[in-house]
C-alpha cells in the first residue's frame, strides 16, 4: 500500500513496507528520491533498525546469548500499519513479533511520522520499549536521492556541502567493511565533498563532530538541491554502489549509531553511540529535509 502526502510545492509517496519513502515529486515533474534499479541498487529510502549496517559474522551477544541479525536489521521489509493519515501527515507503526524476538529479544514499539510542510519533509521515529528491562537499539536514515536531478546534467556535476566543514576525516574500513580508526584528513576543494566514497578508498564515507548536522546535495552551479538536518542523529553516513559507471544516486544517511567497528567489542552495548531506552519509556528521533 502506498500513501500519498501533497502541498502546493511536493508530493510525497510513502510505502507501508519498511514505512519508506517511494517518491517525492515538485510541481515541475522533478523526481527527487532514486527509484530503486537492480543492476545498480534496488532500494530506494530503507529504514535501518534496530541496528545500523552489518555486524561481524552478521551476530552480537547480549547477557551471554549469541543472536543473529541481517544486516541493517529487519524494518526495511517488516509491514507496517498506518495508524493516523491526513492530506499533510501520515504515522506508520511496527510492534515486535515472535520473529524479530528471536533474533532481537525485545518488546517495543516503532512508530514513523512523516509532515509534509511546503517544501518540506519531516520523518520522526518515536522508539517505545515495552520490556520489563532497558532496551538497546540503533537507528538510522538511508535515503537515496537521484543526482542528477535535470537532464543535461552529470553525477559528477553534483557534490555534498556540509557547512563550516573544509576537510573530512572519515572513519576507515578494513576489507570486511568493519569501521577502523579515522586516518587521512581529506580537503574539500572549494567546500564540495564528492559523492562517491571510492575517492577515498571506502565502502561510505562515515563522519561524526560535524560543526552542524546538516548536509546539503549542490548540483554543479552549487545549488541546494536536497538539505538534511539531522540534530538527533551524530554520525553521517554518504554512500553510493561501487560500480564502473556512474550510479547516478548517493545516499545521505543520518545515524544514531557507528556500525560495527574492530576497536568495539561484540556485546550490543560496546556499539559507540547506541541508545539506551528504560523500561517503558520512549523517545523521537526526527531529521528534515527540504527539497528545492
Amino acid at each position: 500500500m502506498f500513501v500519498a502526502l501533497r502541498s502546493p510545492e511536493l508530493t510525497v509517496v510513502i510505502e507501508d513496507v519498511g514505512a519508506q519513502l517511494a517518491s517525492v515529486r515538485n510541481v515541475r515533474g522533478t523526481e527527487y528520491l532514486w527509484q530503486g534499479d537492480p543492476a545498480v541498487w534496488p532500494r530506494r529510502a530503507p529504514l535501518l533498525f534496530p541496528i545500523i549496517a552489518r555486524l561481524k559474522g552478521q551476530q552480537y551477544t547480549l547477557e551471554g546469548k549469541t543472536y543473529t541479525i541481517p544486516t541493517h536489521g529487519f524494518c526495511r521489509t517488516a509491514p507496517f500499519k498506518v495508524v493516523e493519515q491526513s492530506e499533510s501527515r501520515v504515522s506508520f507503526r511496527y510492534e515486535d513479533t515472535e520473529e524479530t524476538r528471536q533474533v532481537y529479544p525485545f518488546s517495543f514499539a516503532l512508530t514513523v511520522t512523516y509532515s509534509l510542510e511546503g517544501n518540506c519533509l519531516r520523518k520522526s521515529h518515536q522508539v517505545e520499549n515495552r520490556s520489563e528491562g532497558a532496551m538497546l537499539y540503533e537507528l538510522g536514515g538511508h535515503d537515496g536521492f537521484r543526482a542528477p536531478l535535470e537532464e543535461g546534467e552529470s553525477m559528477s556535476d553534483y557534490a555534498i556541502r556540509l557547512p563550516g566543514v573544509e576537510a573530512v576525516r572519515p572513519y576507515g574500513m578494513d576489507g570486511e567493511n568493519m569501521i577502523t580508526p579515522k586516518t587521512a584528513s581529506h580537503p574539500l576543494p572549494k567546500g564540495r565533498m564528492p559523492l562517491k566514497p571510492s575517492v577515498y578508498g571506502l565502502d561510505t564515507i562515515i563522519l561524526d563532530e560535524l560543526p552542524e548536522r546538516r548536509a546539503l546535495l549542490v548540483d554543479g552551479a552549487d545549488r541546494p538541491r536536497v538539505t538534511m538536518e539531522f540534530p538527533d542523529f551524530p554520525f553521517l553516513g554518504v554512500w553510493t554502489a561501487a560500480k564502473d559507471f556512474d550510479t547516478n544516486y548517493v545516499c545521505i544517511e543520518p545515524w544514531t549509531t557507528l556500525p560495527d567497528a574492530v576497536f568495539a567489542g561484540r556485546g550490543l552495548a560496546d556499539k559507540p553511540g547506541i541508545r539506551t531506552l528504560e523500561a517503558g519509556a520512549r523517545e523521537t528521533l526526527t531529521y528534515t529535509t527540504w527539497f528545492d
